[in-house]
C-alpha cells in the first residue's frame, strides 16, 4: 500500500469515524453558539489548500461578528472550544471532501500566499491538515518561522509513522492545553512576511 493510498484511506476512515463519534457533542456545541452567539454558527473563510488552490474551511464560529481585533471579538465561549480544539470537529467534512487531510501544515490565510520565502512556500506541496507538527510541539506559543520550518520538515519527512505520531502528540497537547494563545495575544499575531 503505497503513502499516498495510506494516508487518504486514514483520513476518510478518521475523519467519518470523528463524525459519527462526535455528532451528539457537535449539536450541542452548535446549540450553545446559536444561544450565545446567534447566527451564523459555523465560521467559514477561503484558505489555501495543495498548491495554494483555494478551498472554502468550515469551523464551529468562535468570534462575535463586526468591527474589532480578534483578542475583542473572541468569546469566552470561543476561547473553550480552542482550548479544546471543540470548534475544529466540523473541519472533518473538508478532509472527507479530499480538501484537507488530517495531519499536515495548517491551512493560513491567502493573504499570507505572497508574503511567503520560497522555502516556506513549500508548506503548500501537500494537502493542509488538522492538524501539523507545529500544533502537537508548540501551537501558537511559536513563533511562524519555527511553525514554517516545522511544516517544510514534515513535507520532507512524511510518512504514516509520522503522521500516527502526530496525531498522538496533538491529543496530549490538547488535553494539556498548552500553546493555545500566543505570547502578549489572544490568538495568533498576524504573519507579516520575511524582512527583506
Amino acid at each position: 500500500m503505497g503513502y499516498d493510498y495510506g494516508k487518504r484511506l486514514i483520513d476518510v476512515v478518521g475523519a467519518a469515524s470523528v463524525l459519527v463519534l462526535s455528532a451528539p457533542v457537535q449539536v450541542g456545541v452548535a446549540a450553545v453558539i446559536r444561544l450565545r452567539m446567534g447566527r451564523p454558527v459555523l465560521f467559514r473563510q477561503v484558505r489555501p489548500g495543495r498548491d495554494g488552490r483555494p478551498f472554502e474551511l468550515v469551523k464551529f464560529r468562535t468570534m462575535r461578528t463586526g468591527p474589532g481585533a480578534d483578542g475583542e471579538r473572541l468569546t469566552r465561549l470561543g476561547r473553550f472550544l480552542r482550548a479544546t480544539s471543540l470548534d475544529e470537529l466540523p473541519t472533518m467534512w473538508n478532509v472527507l471532501r479530499g480538501d484537507m487531510s488530517l495531519v499536515g501544515p495548517r491551512p493560513l490565510l491567502m493573504s499570507y500566499l505572497e508574503r511567503y520565502s520560497p522555502e516556506q512556500a513549500r508548506r503548500h506541496e501537500v494537502r493542509p491538515g488538522v492538524t501539523g507538527l507545529a500544533q502537537a510541539r508548540g501551537r501558537n506559543a511559536l513563533s511562524w518561522e519555527e511553525k514554517f520550518a516545522l511544516d517544510v520538515w514534515y513535507v520532507d519527512h512524511r510518512s504514516l509513522r509520522l503522521d500516527l505520531r502526530v496525531l498522538v502528540e496533538t491529543a496530549v497537547a490538547v488535553v494539556r492545553r498548552k500553546g493555545v494563545v500566543a505570547p502578549g495575544a489572544a490568538t495568533m499575531t498576524e504573519f507579516l512576511g520575511n524582512a527583506r
